[in-house]
């Protein structure tokens, strides 16, 4: 006597797309954990500059310029307008135009890539050095915090570049980068605030 089970269908799946795209997708919700991740280390940096702020008299220490505004101002208004590409990317993305998305990411990472220029200068115009005192110490922090964000979406930008051109596309890919376009999203979002603490508050306060 066999002990195999029958087998019974319970339904038809067939019809079922092979992948999926947006909230569809599982990577997406990874994504969005991810930067929820990432924004609460980015909440919990900034109030602790705001501690440091509220505790200590004059904000910088006496003797201590306020960061330089030039170049922030330059990265802040590149990251604001890398927006366009990368939006457009994006739809590109859900479109599943394979030569948008080819293309589209290869010019995100040239523009990443040239965005990293004013936000080397800036280290040498913050004015402070790190080991100098906690508001230097927690200048510093933010401003690494945040860029580290920026180099790692550029390098997974580049990566997905290349691989884009050496590889065929199919609708994993472009899942891949409609989710890279909104971290990026969220990496120029995060530094409006990140931005307005390290260059405004030290004159403001």
């Amino acid at each position: 006597m066999s002990d195999a089970r029958p087998c019974t269908i319970v339904g038809d799946v067939s019809g079922l797309p092979e992948s999926a795209s947006g909230a569809k997708h599982l990577v997406w919700w990874g994504n969005i954990g991810f930067m929820a991740i990432e924004g609460t280390a980015f909440a919990l940096a900034a109030g602790t500059y705001l501690y440091l702020m509220s505790q200590t008299h004059g904000w910088p220490p006496a003797g201590i310029r306020p960061p330089d505004l030039f170049w922030p101002a330059i990265l802040t208004l590149g990251l604001l307008l890398s927006e366009l590409p990368n939006l457009w990317v994006r739809r590109r993305a859900i479109a599943k135009d394979e030569r948008g998305v080819r293309f589209g990411t290869l010019g995100m990472t040239i523009f990443g890539l040239v965005l990293l220029i004013p936000r080397a200068l800036e280290f040498a115009h913050l004015n402070v050095h790190w080991t100098d005192n906690a508001y230097g110490s927690v200048l510093w922090m933010l401003i690494i915090l945040h860029t580290s964000h920026l180099i790692t979406d550029i390098g997974d930008t580049a990566v997905q570049a290349v691989w884009l051109f050496t590889h065929e596309v199919g609708d994993d890919q472009f899942a891949d980068v409609e989710d890279n376009a909104n971290y990026w999203t969220f990496v120029v979002l995060s530094w409006l605030p990140i931005g307005a603490l390290i260059y405004l508050a030290p004159r403001l306060g």
